[in-house]
């Protein structure tokens, strides 16, 4: 599209920073590169439980539609901004300014994803480490005949030791950065080509030993059959926030991912593409937990420690607990590792592209910031656990910041950006969706929908409105 020139705009091939720059080798290749950046933590730990929190199935139909309605034409901005700009996220967003002939103060939401993304990945490192961790504690048959107080006591005792926390998050840091460090198509490329379909594999295997359990139906019954008497208001926040949060979206990741992809690959289709993934992927790994935690009379609601400390308990009981207890952990860790590089690819991009870093060198640069202020993140659970910043310890103070704050700002942002500052051609071009009725609905979406319904979520979480 690099030959498409707007009338009041910047023509395409201007905004590119250089002709060689690094591209997919394939829409599939970032489909899977895309989908390994939303496939992470938050569909194999966080979905199931919440979902146990929520009532279930109700709950999981309230989330399609928010992934749906909002985080799909969210992501497909994303994909545009990065696409069309050829270039890192806050010179992506300057260029794409200047190109609309509005303020350069715009390049700030650009910076905000990169700073987001990397600040969310100082702690998800360490929570990453507890899944690879817990790899090895699954294989040395520790949870064989495990009690609840066990397995609390051993959870905790992983958090109570700085050393062991802080050496399983610096080997995550170290094969996350060898794997960015060896660039797109050696690096990123080909990481997620084993990666996503090996994460796919063992969910599938997961939920095939579910389905022996006698228990699947039990489990698929409270999944997908909607009981809205379970469902709350605070509910209905809860899968807005996360269908927007599960898609990495604001975090500069997707913008950065789209800056890579071919001109002649359609946006929506990718977009599409991807969220199904995702979703998919967030399915099954409830359809593989909730018969386990049903086949041994556990509380599907239990909270975070679902995956930690309750889910140890009946691979603890059931046959072949060790094999599939560390096949489930490799799993998580595999959900993690892909998150984990695409959320400092933004940094390095940056840095490669801006300061004229070698990618070695940027990769180096982002893993040592990124280790430090994993520290803080290993020494909230132990030793700076009682140390308040605004009645928060460093990782809720980050996590906080970013969840609560960062992320819905940013989204907020871009959705405001895509819809009311890009020039309206401009978007149809590059999102490939014509003048029809599909590209009004995303503008009335982009314009409207996200908008309002993100500042929903971002004043409830500041307490500001009680819904």
């Amino acid at each position: 599209m690099s030959d498409l020139t707007v009338a009041g705009s910047v023509p395409a091939d201007r905004l590119t920073t250089s002709p060689k720059r690094l591209q997919w080798s394939s829409r599939m290749a970032f489909i899977l590169a895309a989908a390994g950046s939303a496939v992470g933590l938050g569909n194999i730990w966080k979905f199931p439980y919440i979902t146990g929190e929520n009532g279930g199935g109700a709950f999981v139909l309230v989330y399609l539609a928010c992934i749906l309605l909002i985080g799909i034409p969210v992501m497909m901005a994303e994909i545009m901004i990065g696409r069309r700009a050829q270039k890192n996220p806050t010179d992506a967003m300057a260029a794409l300014a200047l190109e609309a002939k509005a303020s350069k103060l715009w390049q700030g939401v650009g910076w905000m994803g990169v700073i987001t993304g990397f600040l969310i990945l100082s702690f998800y490192t360490v929570i990453a480490g507890w899944a690879v961790s817990y790899i090895f504690t699954s294989g040395s048959g520790a949870f064989t005949d495990i009690t609840p107080d066990q397995a609390g006591a051993m959870f905790g005792a992983m958090l109570a030791d700085p050393v062991r926390l802080l050496s399983w998050s610096t080997l995550v840091v170290i094969l996350t950065m060898y794997i960015v460090g060896r660039g797109v198509s050696a690096g990123l490329e080909k990481a997620v080509s084993y990666l996503m379909p090996g994460l796919l594999i063992l969910i599938l295997i997961m939920v095939g030993y579910a389905m022996s359990t006698g228990h699947f139906m039990e489990g698929l019954e409270f999944l997908f059959a909607p009981d809205f008497s379970k469902l709350s208001t605070e509910s209905v926040l809860v899968a807005l926030g996360h269908a927007f949060f599960t898609l990495s979206l604001a975090s500069g990741a997707i913008m950065t991912y789209g800056s890579y992809l071919p001109k002649n690959t359609s946006i929506v289709k990718t977009s599409i593409a991807v969220a199904i993934v995702d979703t998919v992927v967030a399915l099954l790994a409830g359809m593989a937990i909730f018969p386990i935690v049903f086949a041994y009379g556990l509380e599907p609601g239990a909270g975070p420690g679902l995956i930690f400390v309750t889910l140890p308990i009946a691979f603890g009981q059931m046959p072949f607990g060790i094999v599939f207890g560390t096949l489930f952990f490799v799993m998580l860790s595999i959900a993690a590792l892909t998150s984990a590089i695409s959320l400092i690819e933004p940094a390095v991009a940056w840095l490669t592209e801006k300061c004229q870093f070698s990618r070695l060198k940027a990769c180096v640069t982002s893993g040592l910031v990124l280790w430090i202020l994993g520290v803080g993140t290993v020494l909230s659970f132990n030793i700076w656990e009682q140390h308040k910043i605004f009645g928060k310890n460093f990782f809720e103070l980050i996590d906080f910041l970013t969840a609560n704050l960062m992320m819905p700002l940013g989204g907020l942002l871009v959705a405001i950006f895509s819809a009311w500052i890009i020039n309206s051609k401009v978007a149809e071009q590059e999102l490939g969706l014509g003048k029809g009725i599909c590209f009004k609905l995303w503008q009335l979406t982009m314009r409207y929908l996200t908008p309002i319904g993100i500042v929903v979520v971002f004043l409830n979480a500041l307490g500001v409105i009680s819904l």
